[in-house]
């Protein structure tokens, strides 16, 4: 019998909201870890002429990872016992998947990403560069979002270039085309982290793939998926305090920490007049997620709908 999924606290959806993203390190056994890069398998060595998307592509051919059409339920995707299949089960993954897109939600693809070390690129005589800055397919203006899961099975250091992203760049839905002419901004993190660590990450959020410096391939899997039902309440609703109105600007004494708190922190990004919109789109998303039309945090969305200036 499967353990029970451990849901979000209210704290933790604040600074999914906020930030677009939230990061577990080390919480994937090292078994599963293992497993996982065993089912994956090895990628041949450099070869002179052999180009890297050449050797990607055996690699993928030999992978134990199965081919599934989008749209099939994320429940019926991987067979029991694979390794991602033990990673979708723990308490703390199921917790998180449920809270950000429901029970039971739509694969919508997955892809096996694999940064190639130097010796590979010479060998099939490429460049070795960073993958451009990017949204992952934005295409709607709806409200809710999907939730994609990035699974690093093996330790990642700061040579191998991890992943980066730029947090709370999430609602800020642009062209791909142009953000690729970004590079390095204001605030954004690189993924250096233990086997085992995961990235929940709303599907807007800016990011892009390093490039690799040390000797050995980085392995990174990513799962997308799209909620079945309305993403409504599903967090740990018992965690939820009141609204918390409170004073802004002029403000003599430190605030305890709370969902206002956490809406309303800038990212070192933000315009110091314009990054005010961001604010605004964070309690439209909370206000869905919580089901609380009326919902605000130190006024923005009272001021802007007082009918009074209407």
């Amino acid at each position: 019998m499967s353990e029970q999924p451990v849901l979000l606290n209210s704290l933790q959806m604040a600074r999914f909201v906020a930030r677009g993203f939230l990061r577990f390190d080390g919480v994937v056994p090292e078994e599963i870890n293992r497993q996982f890069l065993a089912e994956v398998g090895e990628v041949a060595e450099p070869e002179p002429g052999r180009k890297v998307m050449r050797a990607f592509g055996e690699l993928l051919g030999q992978a134990e990872i199965p081919e599934v059409a989008a749209g099939a339920p994320l429940s019926a995707t991987y067979p029991q016992g694979s390794a991602i299949r033990r990673l979708l089960d723990l308490p703390l993954v199921k917790g998180a998947i449920q809270s950000l897109v429901g029970p039971d939600p739509v694969f919508d693809h997955h892809f096996l990403h694999v940064t190639f070390p130097p010796a590979y690129h010479e060998a099939g005589g490429g460049e070795n560069v960073s993958q451009h800055t990017h949204q992952d397919s934005t295409v709607d203006p709806s409200k809710g979002f999907d939730l994609q899961v990035m699974y690093y099975p093996h330790k990642v250091t700061r040579e191998m270039g991890g992943t980066r992203f730029i947090p709370g760049t999430h609602l800020r839905k642009v062209s791909e085309v142009a953000l690729g002419r970004y590079q390095n901004i204001r605030g954004q993190q690189h993924m250096v982290c233990e086997a085992g660590t995961l990235l929940f990450l709303h599907n807007g959020l800016w990011h892009g793939g390093g490039v690799n410096h040390a000797d050995r391939t980085r392995t990174m899997f990513k799962i997308r998926m799209n909620p079945s039902e309305p993403q409504v309440r599903r967090w740990d609703m018992a965690t939820l305090p009141p609204p918390n109105p409170r004073p802004i600007f002029y403000v003599k004494s430190a605030q305890p920490e709370s969902v206002e708190s956490i809406l309303m922190t800038p990212e070192p990004w933000f315009e110091q007049d314009t990054g005010r919109l961001e604010f605004v789109n964070r309690i439209k998303l909370w206000r869905h997620l919580s089901g609380d039309a009326s919902y605000d945090a130190d006024h923005w969305m009272s001021r802007l709908e007082n009918p009074a200036r209407a």
